[in-house]
């Protein structure tokens, strides 16, 4: 299983290669959507670490901790961002392949828009509950639903 850190080195080095904009909202969301549909196409997590249905979308708790003490929300991450001797090698081919996907389908977009993507699926819908919209809420995302619920979005894409 991949290290979570590791996952956003890569995905911070990858788009920085790639000048594609990435900030700690995007960051977030991406990170989700690599999980959720890691967890679709093999029912197994990529990474330990569970998502938040917070006020912006799914949050890894672990994650914001790594960058709140330095940044906000809208803040831009670059290569200067990654960990001191951070190691691509530490994922699998396989884990590395998974995230490139994930980042060909979902990179191109920001991360306030990717955060709406998320307030209209059910993974996090169901997470929030009642809450009001800006109420705060640490209910993590269930995995099952994350799983069967993308799991059917490729199955309806396929159609």
């Amino acid at each position: 299983m991949a290290n979570i850190n590791d996952v956003v080195d890569y995905i911070i080095v990858k788009l920085d290669e790639a000048d594609a904009g990435l900030n700690i909202l995007k960051l977030q969301k991406l990170l989700y959507y690599v999980q959720a549909w890691r967890l679709a196409l093999t029912q197994r997590t990529l990474f330990d670490g569970k998502f938040q249905a917070w006020v912006h979308g799914p949050v890894s708790r672990q994650v914001y901790d790594r960058f709140s003490v330095k940044y906000m929300m809208y803040a831009a991450l670059d290569i200067n961002d990654v960990r001191a001797g951070y190691d691509a090698s530490l994922l699998a081919d396989d884990e590395k392949a998974h995230i490139d996907e994930v980042l060909e389908a979902y990179a191109k977009y920001t991360g306030s828009q990717l955060e709406r993507m998320t307030h209209d699926e059910e993974p996090w819908i169901q997470a929030r509950g009642d809450r009001a919209p800006g109420d705060r809420c640490e209910v993590e995302l269930d995995e099952g639903l994350m799983a069967t619920y993308y799991r059917q979005e490729l199955q309806d894409a396929s159609r």
